[in-house]
């Protein structure tokens, strides 16, 4: 559990009354981390554009065709057989290019936890492929960054328009409207949207 979580869920109680409905629903369940850097930011680029149940299926079957997930053994792996793991040509381009961004020490995979959110967004996109979602995603999962609001993000747009909308399409304004009573906390406050739409915890 992530040292912040008890303090963010007395806050998001207390501040807004969605999250006071949505928080008791789901028990002792947390945000958790994979703790890979380079695990959490492939299996973000395999995620992309595709359902979560798809992403699955291919992630397994891409891990399976090595024996660990490192850089260094994604780059001996052939493209025909990432392709027939179920990835489009692009994605095994970016999986090569963030292969080969790790295995260069090109990142500042050690110095990232000093670092402030949006210096380790600048450093991520300029890998191919990493987009600034793929970014937040990797700061909320891996980093356990508590304050980061996706406004890229489907699921998070989708659930504020459920919960607080009556389903009515919503706008980033919107968004940031509904995150400003959630802040200092807004990572907490969004994987409980991600929740009201699907209880299966995500991860990446």
């Amino acid at each position: 559990m992530p040292p912040y979580w008890d303090d963010a869920q007395r806050h998001l109680v207390r501040r807004d009354r969605v999250m006071k409905r949505l928080i008791p629903q789901f028990g002792e369940a947390c945000l958790q981390s994979r703790g890979e850097a380079f695990t959490t930011l492939a299996r973000s680029i395999v995620g992309q554009q595709i359902s979560v149940k798809a992403a699955q299926a291919v992630w397994e079957r891409f891990a399976a065709l090595t024996r660990r997930m490192t850089p260094a053994n994604v780059l001996k792996l052939k493209v025909d057989d990432m392709r027939a793991a179920g990835l489009s040509a692009r994605k095994v381009e970016y999986l090569i290019d963030l292969a080969l961004h790790f295995d260069a020490g090109v990142v500042h995979v050690k110095d990232w936890e000093g670092w402030d959110d949006e210096a380790v967004i600048a450093e991520l996109v300029a890998i191919r492929g990493i987009g600034r979602w793929t970014a937040e995603m990797f700061l909320i999962f891996h980093l356990m960054r508590p304050n980061v609001l996706p406004l890229d993000d489907v699921g998070l747009m989708t659930g504020i328009s459920r919960n607080y909308f009556s389903g009515e399409s919503v706008s980033r304004s919107d968004v940031r409207e509904v995150a400003a009573a959630w802040a200092p906390y807004c990572s907490v406050a969004t994987w409980y949207i991600w929740r009201s739409l699907d209880p299966l915890p995500i991860d990446y």
